[in-house]
């Protein structure tokens, strides 16, 4: 319905860098320059100031900016009444999702693709983090997907999963703490530090393989680093208690905004999590259909990612 280069202007100007924007639409920062040189020459006009620390809209950027917006808007309107002139019902898909399973990353990827599948609407369904087991069992029900980490053989259960990619560990501090301002962190540099970690095997809907894999490698290697078993749930009171007495917690890239009086540190380690979309063994054709999509673009975009 309009020109897909203005989907990367308005990425490119609302990420204020040709990187950033990359990120955002899994493809190369070349890729992001090529699309924007190309636009500039067909309008006839520049539309970006470049600098070393990012770009900046022009006079007339901004203006383009403005209006593509609008255009994106008018064109999924368009589409929707279309379908709606022809009786052809929409189809929801129920997204759940939470503080510790997010949905950010999937609405990246889908960003890039629900402009070509206009049938497929989302509703985003909040749930709790607490009663994991509960949340799982729920998937095909209350929820036709949900997104986040996969790695609890008790979902495995209730559900399968479709692996979007895999989440890095991290350690969150309070700010002003004495590791707060690294770049990254190894082991050693919590020597002598308070360390919570989820408890292992008291609940098989909260072990997590990787999680028991590093509490292990922590005991044999470096008993330096005393550990909390702190419960599945990082709650704010927990959190707000812990954190108090100057603890660190293990937790994944994602969860970043747990808490806001935290800050979050890449731990250097080799174990990750995967994370993904979790759906029903049972899922419906529309849900089954859905994650197809989902999938085809994910392959696209690393394919695009890698080759230009």
């Amino acid at each position: 319905m309009y020109n897909p280069l203005l989907d990367t202007l308005i990425t490119v100007a609302e990420c204020g860098s040709f990187l950033k924007a990359s990120e955002k639409l899994y493809i190369s920062p070349t890729a992001i320059m090529k699309q924007m040189n190309q636009l500039e020459s067909h309008i006839g006009l520049p539309l970006f100031v470049r600098t070393s620390k990012g770009v900046a809209l022009t006079a007339a950027g901004n203006s383009v900016y403005k209006d593509a917006k609008q255009l994106v808007i008018q064109s999924q309107e368009a589409v929707w009444r279309a379908y709606q002139a022809e009786k052809i019902d929409q189809i929801l898909i129920r997204l759940g999702t939470s503080a510790l399973y997010p949905c950010k990353t999937f609405m990246d990827l889908w960003n890039t693709a629900r402009d070509q599948h206009p049938r497929f609407k989302l509703q985003v369904v909040p749930f709790e983090d607490c009663g994991m087991e509960k949340a799982f069992a729920n998937v095909g029900k209350k929820y036709d997907v949900i997104t986040g980490p996969f790695d609890s053989a008790y979902a495995a259960r209730f559900s399968r999963f479709l692996e979007l990619g895999r989440y890095h560990f991290c350690i969150s501090m309070p700010w002003g703490h004495r590791l707060s301002q690294k770049e990254s962190l190894s082991y050693k540099d919590l020597h002598g530090e308070k360390l919570m970690i989820q408890e292992a095997g008291n609940s098989p809907a909260n072990c997590s393989p990787a999680n028991d894999r590093i509490r292990a490698e922590i005991k044999r290697e470096h008993p330096e680093i005393t550990i909390l078993d702190v419960p599945c749930r990082y709650d704010p009171e927990m959190i707000n208690k812990y954190s108090k007495e100057g603890c660190l917690l293990l937790s994944l890239e994602n969860q970043e905004d747990i808490h806001p009086a935290l800050v979050s540190v890449p731990l250097m380690t080799a174990h990750t999590i995967p994370y993904g979309m979790i759906y029903s063994a049972k899922a419906s054709q529309e849900t089954r259909h859905f994650l197809q999509i989902i999938q085809k673009t994910l392959v696209g975009a690393a394919l695009q990612k890698g080759g230009l």
